[in-house]
């Protein structure tokens, strides 16, 4: 069997694949990429090839342009793909519509490289598929036992909850453009809110996508041309610099909201002047990284973003080997806001 850092090995523009002279998620432009999932700080133009789901794509195309690349490639789900002798394969990994782990395999060396994933329910995704491997590269957004994320459903519940408390006044929530905004649509759908959603501009072409691609949102309406002291009562969905911006000031007494893993983090939540948040993030919790070590039982891990030192002495307590890799050019959680907005065109 070949050594895993034969087949993969980190280098500044990313994870590289020497047999088969691609990239997994690379951070700047290459000749040929494979792309885990949509986010802007994934999934980059420029690059010659890019090989994904249809999903991921077909996202890539609204935010970036048909010609986002030289050639695309669609796969799915457990479509085996071959890069020069090296086998490619795709398999859910739970954290937005079209996201996927990179199951890079040659030699009788499996090696899975995870992107940014999660293991709880998401109304909006395919779940994430634990498949076994030699080497396991995982994210570590959350990469602290400090971090345990409660149910999705009781934060949305003090959402609904605080709509019935104070009906005079809008509930501006803020969500990521790509898979939280509509994972919170959902969820708030899910819990008998059936009144149209109002949304900025920049959510518009990415809920469209959503719901051509099978994921129902329900009614909603643009979030503009509305009068002073609007929307009392009413859920409008934002990103989350949006909330702060004079844009919001049109509303009846706005009520801040955010939707994060990181308002789990009183400090942040004061920073940002949320008096709502939402502990919702579409990243494994603690919780949910080491139960993923356990179900795969990897050889070894490599952690890539994040706080990796936590799993790293996880790791070293159960006897399972383990390294940083430290890349950089990725996000804590979602995606740069100020891409966000510019997509919105």
């Amino acid at each position: 069997m070949m050594r895993p850092q034969d087949l993969l090995r980190p280098t500044p523009a990313g994870l590289y694949c020497p047999p088969g002279d691609f990239y997994v998620d690379p951070v700047r432009p290459v000749d040929r990429a494979v792309i885990t999932h949509g986010h802007s700080d994934h999934a980059r133009a420029g690059h010659g090839t890019v090989l994904a789901t249809p999903e991921t794509l077909a996202i890539m195309t609204v935010r970036y342009g048909a010609d986002f690349a030289g050639r695309t490639q669609a796969a799915g789900y457990g479509e085996t793909i071959s890069i020069g002798g090296v086998e490619v394969r795709l398999i859910p990994a739970g954290h937005v519509l079209g996201s996927a782990q990179a199951v890079v395999s040659q030699s009788g060396l499996i090696m899975t490289v995870s992107g940014d994933y999660k293991r709880r329910r998401d109304p909006t995704c395919a779940a994430f598929e634990a498949a076994p491997c030699h080497v396991f590269i995982s994210e570590a957004t959350f990469g602290l036992p400090v971090f345990v994320h409660p149910p999705d459903t009781e934060e949305i519940q003090r959402l609904v909850s605080s709509l019935a408390q104070f009906p005079e006044r809008a509930h501006l929530v803020g969500a990521y453009a790509l898979g939280k905004a509509q994972r919170i649509i959902r969820l708030l759908r899910e819990a008998g809110w059936e009144r149209p959603i109002y949304v900025h501009g920049a959510l518009e072409r990415l809920n469209d996508l959503y719901q051509a691609s099978g994921v129902p949102l329900g009614p909603l309406a643009p979030a503009t041309g509305l009068k002073a002291g609007a929307l009392g009562g009413e859920v409008v969905i934002a990103p989350p610099s949006a909330i702060q911006d004079r844009w919001a000031r049109r509303f009846a007494e706005p009520i801040a909201a955010f939707a994060s893993g990181w308002m789990g983090v009183r400090a942040r939540a004061r920073q940002r002047g949320v008096e709502l948040p939402l502990v919702i993030s579409d990243h494994a919790d603690w919780p949910e990284l080491t139960q993923t070590f356990e179900e795969i039982t990897p050889e070894e891990v490599w952690i890539t973003h994040g706080r990796e030192e936590g799993l790293l002495r996880w790791c070293e307590l159960k006897g399972m080997r383990a390294r940083a890799l430290r890349l950089v050019g990725y996000d804590e959680e979602g995606e740069d806001e100020q891409n966000v907005l510019e997509d919105a065109g």
